[in-house]
C-alpha cells in the first residue's frame, strides 16, 4: 500500500484552513448580532435605523443596522459553505 503523503498533507491543510475560516465567520456573525443588540439597547430599543438623531446612519441605529448586516453576511458565508459541501458529497 502506497500513501501519497503530499496529497494527504494538502487535504489536511485545506481542511484546516476552511474549518478555521468557517468557525471565524460564524464567530464574527455571533459577535455582530451581539453588537447589534447592544446598539439597539443603547438607542432605547427603537430598532435598527429607528434612532431620533439625524446623523445619517452614524448613530446607534446605524451601527445596529451595519452590525446586523455584517452578521447576516457572515452567516451567509457559512450557509454557502455548508451547501457546497452537501453538493459535493451528494454528487
Amino acid at each position: 500500500m502506497n500513501i501519497d503523503w503530499a496529497a494527504l498533507g494538502s487535504v489536511f491543510g485545506v481542511s484546516l484552513l476552511v474549518t478555521v475560516g468557517l468557525v471565524g465567520a460564524f464567530a464574527l456573525g455571533i459577535a455582530g448580532l451581539s453588537r447589534a443588540s447592544a446598539a439597539t439597547a443603547e438607542d432605547g430599543g427603537a430598532g435598527a435605523g429607528g434612532g431620533t438623531g439625524t446623523g445619517g446612519g452614524t448613530g446607534a441605529g446605524g451601527r445596529a443596522l451595519l452590525a446586523r448586516l455584517g452578521a447576516y453576511a457572515c452567516f451567509g458565508v457559512c450557509l454557502a459553505a455548508v451547501a457546497f459541501g452537501i453538493y459535493v458529497i451528494v454528487g
